[in-house]
């Protein structure tokens, strides 16, 4: 039965800035969208009222229960990732998408979530345990396997976030230095070798960061265009309707993937900073509930929803502005996606059930 008066220790500073990201993404993904400015629109409003919904129950369920079920949900993301690899649709390349009935899902989405559930568990349980590098083995199997799986699909972009959660959460459960530095020299080491096993697409987008103009009507021409967006916009932007990178169908993927790309041209470097500016209030706050949590569960199941969002705004916001490599990352809570949209909220709950929990209610 869930406890009304927990309410009243949910954190509205963060609900704040969601709604407000939320609100803007909506107009950007209309502006996005010149064919038919409200048909992305209507779908991301369906997914948004799924999202509210799903973050109600999440925040409704105590997150002690969700690490109870923990082995339930890693083999259950294992067979839908599995399912994926078997009976999923493909696309541009990628089979990363399952069907049921008129809805399309994207399970490595989910992944994120119950591995970030799953792997806090386990280091809940186990970090105190971890003495040599081998103790670390069942830690590197239990998120290896899952991770395969994605870039099996191929999909780079939520690998690459699979091993931030890892290298963070690692970390926040105390395991040594010395280890996390070996595991940092390891992949760089490792990096020459897994780059053979890449599609030849991912190869390109990582040799083209480099140098965007060896390849300029390839490879390269999203990197140029969403370089070329935000640099038009300037301190305040061409108008919201206004860009013409965006609106002229220079800008590929401008609604999903390069949505700050929009954002930097028609809303400007000042307006750009001020989303960034919401996106470092959920992060802070959320760094502040993962410190404040009850118990080592809760500060590592707040960690690893932090170190999500953080990445992918990070590596979105990189991509777009040529600092990063393009991985195909979203935008939290702007982006357009139901699967990615419903994953924010989701985590969203995650975090603020360990902060509505932190302290027990007496009376």
């Amino acid at each position: 039965m869930f406890d009304r008066r927990l309410l009243k220790n949910l954190d509205f500073v963060i609900i704040g800035a969601v709604a407000a990201l939320t609100t803007i993404s909506l107009f950007i993904i209309m502006s996005a969208s010149p064919e038919d400015p409200l048909y992305f629109v209507k779908r991301q409003l369906v997914w948004v009222a799924i999202g509210l919904v799903a973050f109600v129950i999440t925040l409704s369920i105590d997150y002690h229960d969700l690490g109870r079920y923990a082995r339930h949900l890693y083999y259950l993301n294992l067979a839908l990732l599995l399912a994926t690899l078997v009976l999923g649709s493909e696309a541009k390349g990628a089979q990363r998408w399952l069907q049921f009935g008129p809805v399309v899902v994207q399970p490595s989405e989910f992944a994120k979530i119950i591995i970030i559930i799953t792997l806090a568990q386990l280091l809940s349980e186990k970090a105190s345990e971890i003495h040599t590098l081998k103790d670390l083995v069942p830690v590197f199997v239990h998120v290896g396997v899952p991770m395969a799986l994605i870039l099996k699909q191929p999909d780079l972009g939520t690998s690459l976030v699979f091993a931030a959660l890892l290298f963070v959460m690692l970390f926040v459960a105390g395991v040594r230095w010395q280890y996390l530095a070996g595991l940092a020299a390891g992949g760089a080491a490792a990096a020459p070798l897994l780059f053979h096993f890449l599609k030849d697409y991912q190869k390109k987008r990582l040799l083209v960061f480099l140098d965007p103009s060896v390849d300029p009507t390839g490879s390269g021409y999203h990197v140029i265009q969403s370089m070329i967006a935000i640099g038009s916009g300037r301190l305040w932007g061409k108008g919201l309707f206004g860009g013409t990178q965006n609106r002229l169908g220079f800008l590929p993927e401008q609604h999903t993937d390069f949505i700050f790309s929009v954002i930097g041209e028609e809303l400007g470097f000042v307006r750009a900073a001020g989303i960034l500016a919401l996106y470092f209030i959920i992060i802070y706050r959320g760094i502040r509930v993962a410190a404040r949590a009850r118990d080592d569960f809760g500060t590592l199941l707040a960690t690893g929803v932090v170190t999500m969002l953080a990445f992918h705004v990070l590596v979105n916001v990189g991509m777009t502005t040529g600092i990063m490599p393009v991985t195909g990352i979203p935008l939290p809570f702007m982006s357009y996606g139901g699967s990615s949209y419903l994953t924010n909220m989701i985590a969203l709950g995650l975090l603020l059930n360990v902060h509505m929990r932190r302290h027990k209610i007496l009376f």
